[in-house]
């Protein structure tokens, strides 16, 4: 096995798993592109990106161009001369001559076992759609988007409580535990190609989605409640209120009340009418407060209990 010289290229949280992996190996991280800062807070002062504050503790060479399209990014990466770049949620397209720079390439790990999630949110789309399993892939880069042959992949349950944070989380360990393992041999796996008719688009999420329609059924609702947790946070009209909804659960029971309308309220829950089924409310959080049990906004709002 010899040493690798390794460009990696990452901006959120999802990334400084395999970043982290990368700096445990025996194979050098010779530098790190990241996202440009942008604003971020209440302040809307400039943030660096997760990826770049790990590779300032490192003392990493940190690049950050707003695109990879530029003669002078181009030469910057091509003045690394490195073996590899290992991408991993940087959310900038890699033109043709970056993929052909390194002398390995580029690989990416992705947060779907491939075909079935191409895109910017597979983990959240795959709550969204009911997916019993998801996973990590480990794809040799191309033109397209996730397109390239496979390499390897994990897999994992997805968990009926499963939340989008939580799936998050554990698709980030084990995208590291994948790249870890294959790292060192890397030149001997087997591409495999995509088989492009299972494939899906899993579109950036958007704030508009979040918004809740009691006509869909209980378990849609609670797909999409669990899938937007943490962002961008589902919210619907409950009692002449906006809610964010953070936790909720379907229960198997019929109704005979409009959708939308409470079915039942108890410290247990808020069960509210859905097109099809009831889906009792856990967590919620009115504007400008805080996520509360169901018990304390009941107690904060008496008369729901009448």
């Amino acid at each position: 096995m010899s040493q690798k010289r390794i460009i990696f290229a990452g901006t959120p949280e999802f990334s400084t798993a395999c970043l982290n992996a990368l700096l445990q190996s025996s194979h050098e991280v010779c530098a790190v592109f990241t996202q440009p800062d942008r604003p971020a807070g209440r302040g809307r002062k400039l943030q660096a990106s997760p990826v770049k504050q790990l590779a300032q503790q490192h003392q990493l060479p940190i690049y950050q161009p707003a695109t990879l399209k530029t003669p002078e990014a181009q030469a910057d990466i091509a003045k690394l001369n490195a073996d590899l770049m290992v991408v991993v949620a940087y959310g900038l397209l890699l033109p043709q001559v970056v993929l052909d720079m390194p002398r390995l390439g580029c690989v990416n790990v992705h947060a779907s076992l491939l075909p079935r999630w191409r895109g910017a949110a597979p983990i959240q789309r795959a709550i969204l759609a009911g997916d019993t399993e998801s996973g990590v892939t480990l794809m040799q880069m191309e033109a397209g988007l996730d397109t390239g042959p496979m390499l390897a992949h994990a897999s994992c349950e997805i968990q009926p409580k499963e939340t989008g944070q939580s799936l998050h989380d554990r698709l980030a360990a084990l995208g590291a535990e994948l790249l870890s393992r294959h790292l060192d041999d890397l030149e001997n796996l087997t591409p495999v190609v995509q088989d492009s008719s299972h494939a899906n688009y899993a579109a950036k999420l958007e704030k508009a989605e979040a918004q809740i329609d009691w006509q869909d059924s209980a378990i849609t609702l609670d797909r999409k409640i669990r899938a937007f947790n943490p962002w961008p946070v589902a919210w619907g009209e409950v009692a002449e209120q906006t809610l964010r909804i953070w936790e909720a659960e379907p229960l198997d029971c019929t109704h005979d009340q409009v959708a939308g309308n409470i079915v039942k309220v108890s410290n247990d829950g808020l069960d509210i009418a859905t097109g099809d089924g009831v889906l009792r409310l856990l967590t919620v959080q009115k504007a400008g407060g805080r996520a509360v049990s169901i018990r304390d906004f009941l107690n904060a709002n008496p008369d729901l209990r009448e």
